[in-house]
């Protein structure tokens, strides 16, 4: 064999190959495969071999053609067995390439075939020899004429032939991705690429997942020849439903137990993370790849998986790609919300629709697999929480101001996604350690740079972080020292998040503290009032969070600690003396307060209880501190009135009176530090013995304390007005210096009276003279709290609310309770004296309303435990059960004698107090709703209330108020308190949102509802505004509210009667709460319901709009069925009755004004709907050819029948009104009256209105004809033209004006008024 080798290549190096022809051919073919095989196997002189048979083979004669031919049969076989070498095999391959284009065409025709039968058996298993495939495809291409079958066809048809067969056959999943590379260098037509596309994608699901990789690799560069979204769409497809089937395993795993996962998570992520990356390449080489992966997701967001939006961050990293990828997302993510609470909101769109695919979900689960090493969607995920935030993070209020008190539950849309954006934070960095300290550096940057705007967001995420990794912030502690140096310029409310938020580094962080206490000192001496307040704030939350300090007190520390001391530092027993010192030292920087402003003694004021609450230790010192203070205003003098000294109080600048001692706060502050001191000494005296000094000492200051307080009531009560300087007739406007002056005075001398009050009732313990004094000191303050009503309201500037009651939430607690629920025999007598003056009792329900409006508003309250939230709830609790005792168990019948008052009477308050709370409760503690109404009546000690026995508990309640209100209504309408009965609707509203909207509580009370707006008649129009607004929000919840709005338009139309006003309407009632005081009401409420429906219908439209965009030739098979699709069904229905009910509102005989235009513009969105829904059918018949519904024809004709022509008959009718009065009003303008300019100006707005309205009208029938061209169906038959236009002639005025023409001119004068005007009005709107 050898031999013969070596003579071939011999003859092949000789000159003449005839004798190489000679030779070859006295070779069996058997004996050349051997020979070529051999030589394959040991790797030698393969190339010269083969290139010696070719040389010899002369391609002209049949045989040569035939061995040719051989040698290719034989070597792609040998190639693809795996036995060669690979240089072996690359070299075969190049030389048969080399030598394709010789080969006759059916030769070419036998070797394709070869290739495709190998390639349906799945002999192509390593794809070498594939390389040849395209020589031999193009090559094929150019022969003139092969014979196929019986007949001929051309090479390129051949060629077609082939590739089809190829495409349609099975391919053994080794060999896809050796032909997705081998096809990139084969022509294609588009058709061709396309199914081949298609079949590539396919295989998808048949391979391992650890060929994804490549094969996506291999689809891109593949897409090079086009087919760009087909093959984005086809990779994002198959790993949206990987994820789905992972998620699912995981789901019924846990169930079930499994151990063995089909796909294993982390493998799943780690290939859809090396995907990302070859799409993310392709796309930085590709811009046309790029542009088609962006349109993909432009028009609708139902698109995106956890896979697509890691993508899209990825491709985020492309600096041309990056604003439109957050843009992107920014829509997606709103738009996600939006849809989201419309859902929500609508029972009708819920049983439409299937559940909601929500974005957020989405960004989640993306952060959540990021952690399997995808660092190149990190950094896009930073990206967009940052963007979020900023974009959607609360606005600045007016003036700049920030707005107090964020609501804790994110309601709309643009909260959520601010808060998406702060848990995409939270979460990244937790899991991603390189992006934490950009994260946390941006975020204290934006705390310290936007002080224009609130950065509660940025707070709430900085305290988040905190508190999930305090030891990793403390490596980069320097950057929050860093902002610590910009303290004394930020706004106090940041300074208070700030600090609270770092409060848990402190603890175990020297440097940090030492660093925080050294730019508070510097602050203390800060020229910015802001600054010396955020000094007080950080140094007060020091003291409160501070039991346990380090050994060296804080002035010897030293700026650099290492962080072995810090060790040290914490975990040693930290001795008394040191963190004595360093308290001491705090306090004494705070004492220098006490000289500065109001506003920074009232910081100081409201923060020591707190303090003291937590670090008793320093009592003394506080207690001693506040009490110099005190004295300072103390007339020592027994005999002497008024007890207090008020003139140090104030100080003057100019011409302007400035208070400088917040009095009344000051004793507030030391009296509750004093009781509290007392109650905890009186708990723990049983066993103090060892500190005998300090117990002398403090006892010495509190009965001094004691004493002084005592004189204080006495004097206070024998103190008149007079020798307060103050006069029933003095001046109190705040206009002059005087005014302000009483003003200080009066405010501070009430806020004495009130600490005295609570001091003495607290001290009194059920004492009947304790009682009395303390009634005694009420009726003063009372008397000057009228003088103070009563004078600011006259002044011509606007009378000043009344000043925030200085009692406690806690004792307003405790006294109510006392007044209403004590039935305790000893305490009987005592409480009598404060019972039987309604005063005071009335005085005692409105500081609570007061107080718990002020914790609605802020978050929190003023005095001891106001920042407290759980005592806070605990208070609300016991008010709640009191006041609702009080409500229901003491019937207003009762209080008769109160009702000739102008002002509210105690049930009243006992409601207004139960709405605030229960309003409050929903937005500050919105988890528990349940346990303050489970605690209104039951002992503490209960078990947690489930979710059926809530639902109970709930509409136990609603049963009480429904009871209540059905009492109010059952009265005459004389008796009717109106006040009480709105009430009573608002706090129905607010607990029967508790309700879940598929129970049957839901159901009785929408059926009570119903009940009562039928058969109450009463005229008033608030009582029946609240209630048919309770009406339509839980109709919505249950089902259209359509019907209801029909039924509620006739009403309206029967009471208000025709425009026309020789029509006599069908007097009909649904409902009786509709009469004629109240039907312009109800028509507004109506109309905003109209509204409201209108924006689910327009959402329904464009949502089937995209699908249909999305999803040509799955609808057409729908409508080729004949049947609906139930989408656009719901439309056609809910517009069909909407149209009905404006058809009635139009033909009523509305009042000229705000109700005429609401109506106008609802007309004008109305038709404006219709069109948009004609051109969705336009959309339709153009892609489908399908055949229009015969609802949407119904709908089409009642349109045109029922409201066109109505519309204009309107326009007539409030034109008419509305230019009559126009003369009346040119008359008036001579006067200069300034009511006649607003209502002219009305006029004006007012005709704007009306041809918006015909344009719609005309657009709408502009493509009514478009529509009736392309679907060969006649719409117009049912319109008519308008006559409502430029020239109006109407017949009946001119027969009247031509008989009248001898008496007089006006009419006529009048009708061309209203002619030139219009044309006017509809030019410039042209």
């Amino acid at each position: 064999m050898k031999g013969e080798i070596d003579k071939i290549l011999l003859l092949s190096g000789g000159d003449s190959t005839a004798e190489l022809q000679t030779y070859l051919s006295s070779l069996k073919n058997d004996q050349l495969i051997t020979m070529i095989t051999n030589s394959a196997l040991k790797g030698r002189k393969v190339g010269a071999t083969i290139k010696a048979i070719f040389e010899g083979s002369p391609p002209s004669s049949t045989e040569g053609s035939n061995r040719r031919l051989l040698v290719y049969q034989h070597c792609i076989p040998l190639c693809e067995s795996g036995n060669l070498q690979t240089e072996v095999v690359a070299d075969i391959i190049g030389l048969l390439m080399l030598e394709t284009h010789t080969l006759s065409g059916p030769s070419l025709a036998q070797l394709a075939s070869l290739f495709v039968d190998a390639i349906k058996v799945g002999k192509m298993g390593n794809g070498k020899s594939l390389e040849l495939f395209p020589t031999v495809l193009t090559a094929l291409a150019a022969c003139e004429v092969l014979s196929y079958g019986k007949g001929e066809l051309s090479g390129e048809e051949y060629k077609k032939q082939l590739i089809n067969s190829l495409c349609s056959s099975r391919w053994d999943p080794q060999c896809v991705i050796h032909l997705t590379t081998m096809f990139r260098d084969v022509p294609l037509s588009s058709e061709e690429l396309q199914f081949l596309m298609e079949k590539i994608l396919r295989m998808f699901t048949k391979l391992d997942l650890q060929e994804i990789p490549p094969l996506v690799y291999q689809l891109l560069l593949l897409s090079a020849k086009g087919c760009k979204k087909q093959v984005l769409d086809g990779i994002i497809g198959y790993f949206k439903e990987q994820d789905i089937r992972q998620e699912e395993e995981q789901k019924h795993g846990e169930s079930l137990d499994l151990e063995v996962e089909s796909i294993p998570q982390d493998q799943l992520r780690h290939v859809e993370g090396t995907a990302i990356l070859h799409i993310v390449f392709a796309i930085r080489l590709d811009h046309e790849l790029g542009r088609e992966f962006l349109k993909s997701f432009k028009t609708s967001y139902g698109d995106l998986c956890p896979f697509s939006v890691a993508l899209l961050l990825s491709v985020a990293r492309i600096q041309r790609y990056e604003e439109q990828v957050f843009d992107l997302l920014k829509g997606a993510i709103i738009k996600s919300f939006k849809d989201e609470q419309l859902q929500q909101g609508s029972k009708f769109l819920q049983d439409l629709l299937p559940g909601h695919c929500s974005v957020a979900q989405m960004i989640l689960d993306t952060v959540k697999n990021s952690v399997f090493g995808w660092d190149h969607v990190t950094q896009g995920l930073v990206q967009l929480g940052f963007f979020l935030m900023d974009t959607f993070g609360p606005k600045p209020g007016p003036f700049g101001k920030a707005i107090e008190g964020s609501a804790t539950v994110a309601r709309t849309p643009t909260q959520q996604a601010c808060k998406l954006g702060g848990q995409v934070l939270l979460q990244g960095f937790k899991m991603h350690e390189p992006i934490r300290g950009e994260i946390l550096e941006q975020v204290l940057n934006r705390l310290v740079t936007k002080t224009a705007s609130p950065v509660n967001h940025y707070l709430d995420l900085f305290s988040d972080i905190v508190i999930s990794a305090p030891m990793i912030l403390l490596e980069s502690s320097s950057k929050v020292t860093e902002t610590f140096d910009h303290l004394s310029y930020l706004p106090l409310a940041t300074v208070q998040g700030l600090l609270k938020a770092v409060q848990p580094l402190l603890k175990v962080s020297m440097s940090l503290k030492d660093a925080l206490i050294l730019v508070l000192r510097k602050a203390m001496f800060s020229s910015q009032l802001d600054g010396r307040k955020s000094a007080v704030t950080g140094f007060l939350l020091l003291l409160k969070n501070f039991k346990v300090l380090g050994s060296l007190a804080a002035s010897q520390c030293s700026q650099t600690v290492s962080s072995s001391q810090i060790q040290v530092d914490v975990h040693s027993r930290y001795n008394s003396a040191a963190n004595e010192a360093f308290c001491l030292e705090i306090l004494s920087s705070l004492r220098r307060c006490l000289s500065q402003q109001a506003d920074v003694r009232l910081m100081l004021y409201e923060g020591f209880y707190d303090v003291l609450r937590r670090n008793s230790q320093l009592a003394s010192s506080i207690m001693q501190t506040l009490f110099t203070q005190l004295r300072r205003y103390y007339e020592p003098e027994q005999d002497l009135l008024p007890p207090v000294k008020l003139e140090p109080c104030i100080t003057a600048h100019g011409d302007q009176v400035y208070l400088q001692e917040p009095l009344a706060h000051l004793a507030s502050c030391t009296v509750h530090c004093l009781l509290w001191l007392q109650n905890v000494r009186r708990s723990a005296s049983p066993n103090a013995d060892d500190s005998d000094n300090d117990e002398d000492e403090e006892e010495g200051y509190q009965s001094e304390l004691q004493t002084i307080l005592e004189s204080m009531t006495k004097r206070m009560i024998k103190s008149e007005m007079e020798d307060f300087e103050l006069d029933k007739s003095a001046e109190f406007s705040m206009g002059s210096s005087v005014g302000v002056k009483n003003n200080i005075y009066a405010v501070l001398v009430m806020g004495v009276y009130e600490v005295l009050m609570e001091y003495n009732f607290i001290k009194a313990n059920y004492s009947k003279s304790r009682f009395e004094e303390l009634v005694q000191l009420f009726n003063h303050y009372h008397k000057l709290s009228e003088i103070l009503k009563e004078k600011s309201g006259k002044g011509r500037v606007p009378s000043h609310k009344t000043p925030r009651s200085l009692l406690s939430l806690g004792f307003i607690s405790t006294l109510l309770t006392a007044l209403f629920r004590d039935s305790t025999q000893s305490k009987e007598e005592a409480l009598s004296v404060l019972r039987s003056s309604g005063e005071f009792v009335r005085y005692a329900l409105s500081v609570a309303v007061q107080k718990i409006q002020q914790l609605e508003d802020t978050g929190h309250t003023d005095g001891p435990d106001g920042q407290n939230a759980d005592r806070t709830f605990r208070f609300l609790c016991d008010m709640t059960s009191v006041l609702m005792w009080r409500y229901t168990n003491i019937p207003s019948v009762v209080e008769e004698a109160g009702k000739k008052e102008k002002r509210s009477s105690l049930s009243q308050l006992c409601l207004e107090g139960l709405l605030r709370i229960f309003t409050t409760c929903q937005q500050r503690y919105p988890d528990k709703m349940a346990q303050l109404l489970s605690n209104m009546d039951m002992p503490e000690d209960d078990p947690e209330p489930d979710d059926g026995n809530v639902t109970e508990m709930n509409f136990f309640y609603i049963r009480q108020f429904q009871r209540a209100l059905f009492t109010q209504l059952s009265g005459g309408e004389e008796e009717f308190n109106s006040k009480e009965a709105q009430l009573l609707v608002s706090i129905l509203s607010v607990l029967s949102r508790q309700l879940k909207s598929s129970s049957k509580q839901f159901v009785q009370m929408i059926t009570w509802t119903v009940k009562i707006c039928k058969e109450t008649s009463f005229e008033d129009p608030a009582f029946s505004k609240g209630l048919l607004l309770l009406l339509f929000n839980l109709q919505v919840l249950y089902k259209s509210p359509v019907g209801l709005l029909l039924e509620l338009c006739q009403d309206i139309h029967s009471q208000l009667g025709d425009i026309d006003q020789d029509v006599e309407v069908e007097k009909q009632s649904h409902f009786a709460i509709v009469n004629m005081k109240t039907a312009t009401t109800t028509a507004l409420l109506v109309l905003s319901q109209v509204d409201r429906v209108l924006d689910e219908v327009d959402w329904l439209i464009a949502r089937r709009k995209s699908h249909t965009a999305s999803d040509k030739s799955g609808s057409s098979e729908a409508t080729q069925t004949g049947e609906q699709d139930p989408m656009e069904k719901a439309v056609a229905l809910q517009l069909g009755t909407l149209l009905t009910a404006l058809n009635e509102l139009v033909q009523t005989a509305l009042l000229s004004g705000t109700c005429t235009i609401t109506l106008l513009r609802v007309l004008r969105r109305t038709y404006t709907i219709l069109t948009t829904l004609v051109k969705y059918y336009i959309q339709v018949c153009a892609t489908q050819h399908g055949t229009l519904p015969a609802r949407f024809e119904k709908l089409v004709k009642l349109s045109g029948t029922h409201l066109t022509t109505q519309c204009y008959s309107f326009i007539t009718y409030a034109q008419s009104g509305e230019f009559s009065g126009g003369g009346a009003d040119d008359k008036k303008k001579k006067r200069g009256n300034e009511v006649n300019a607003a209502a002219s100006a009305k006029l004006l707005r007012e005709t704007k209105v009306i041809p918006d309205l015909i344009f719609s009208i005309e657009q709408y029938e502009k493509y009514l004809i478009t529509l009736s061209k392309k679907s060969k169906v006649n719409l117009m038959q049912y319109m008519k033209l308008s006559t409502s236009r430029d020239f109006r002639i109407n017949a009946a005025t001119l027969d009247a004006a031509l008989q009248e023409q001898d008496n007089s001119q006006e009419p006529t004068e009048s009708q061309d008024a209203e002619e030139t005007q219009e044309p006017k009005q509809k030019k410039r709107k042209q």
